[in-house]
């Protein structure tokens, strides 16, 4: 399954995307599925690295720093030059500013170590990235949006997100791994654990498009109208990733690092966010939804481009000494 995992994301996708079209009433189901499925997911990743590797990840400055620049100067900046030319409706408008402003914390650790990123320094740095996006987010709407449309997006789903999608999981997976040093019962419940990886992320992705697509309705041009905006975004930030990492003098694993999380966005954990919208803005889900449809595809380009963009450094043959 790790072999083939991104045919079966698309797959799982296109099931979703069936099911959706074909029984739009599963939709309410499939969407209060998402957070546990979700959580399941982060508990499964959070496991695979253990605590002290986390703790050590923590205190690289340069690193975190690298992240922070990116996901919260370089990306509003590459958004607002895109924003003047969104479609003009409000809600697509919320739903685009919503997903891209706010940097991913799950699947960016799979396809960034697919590509031979650090995803031991990028799952240390999700609870800063976490927090950081649940404080500036009100701020970026306000300056994006005004004062209206910022208010209606409250904090609480953020904070349940970080709760039962941070909190929990992390705090299972360190118990299970606490129990795994101590007992082979434990080692045995890990390992079968972390075989769960893959066929937990098809079920999120299918779940999230499932309940989705039935909300399209006559809105399907509005969507598709953001979609060329979503791939400009995927292909600017792979540079400009490669920009930041350069800036911070990063190896190449790290610096992959770095442009796998400057382009890949919050969609699951924000969609919270644009579920709880009011109807009249409900739309922006789906706009939400459609970001997560561009970017598998793009990370699948991502996971082979990435290591030409930003190769390993060869280490320097020593010459021989002459007698």
């Amino acid at each position: 399954m790790e072999h083939h995992q991104v045919a079966i994301y698309l797959a799982a996708m296109a099931v979703g995307a069936a099911l959706g079209w074909a029984a739009p009433g599963l939709g309410p189901g499939l969407e209060h599925a998402i957070n546990p499925v979700l959580g399941a997911l982060l508990f499964v990743t959070f496991l695979q690295v253990p605590a002290a590797e986390l703790v050590r990840s923590l205190r690289d400055a340069r690193f975190l720093s690298a992240a922070v620049v990116v996901n919260f100067v370089v990306v509003p900046l590459v958004v607002a030059a895109m924003f003047a030319l969104l479609p003009s409706d409000q809600a697509v408008r919320l739903g685009v500013l919503l997903v891209l402003l706010c940097p991913c914390v799950d699947y960016v650790i799979v396809f960034s170590g697919l590509a031979g990123g650090s995803s031991r320094r990028l799952l240390a740095a999700t609870p800063v990235l976490l927090v950081a996006q649940m404080l500036l987010l009100p701020g970026f709407l306000y300056l994006f949006m005004g004062s209206e449309l910022a208010d209606i997006v409250e904090v609480g789903p953020f904070l349940e997100a970080f709760l039962y999608l941070i909190v929990i999981p992390l705090s299972l997976a360190w118990a299970l791994q606490a129990w795994a040093g101590r007992r082979p019962a434990g080692r045995t419940v890990s390992d079968a654990a972390t075989t769960t990886m893959v066929p937990l992320m098809a079920a999120t992705l299918l779940v999230v498009v499932g309940s989705q697509v039935p909300k399209l309705g006559g809105r399907l041009a509005d969507v598709a109208a953001v979609v060329p905006f979503y791939v400009v975004f995927l292909i600017v930030m792979a540079f400009a990733g490669k920009a930041v990492a350069r800036l911070f003098h990063l190896a190449a694993p790290a610096g992959r690092a770095i442009v796998f999380t400057g382009a890949t966005r919050n969609s699951l954990v924000v969609l919270p966010l644009a579920l709880a919208l009011p109807d009249a803005l409900a739309v922006a889900a789906v706009v939400v939804v459609t970001q997560t449809l561009i970017e598998v595809l793009g990370m699948v380009a991502y996971v082979r481009l990435v290591p030409r963009l930003l190769p390993d450094t060869p280490h320097p043959t020593k010459k021989p000494t002459a007698l």
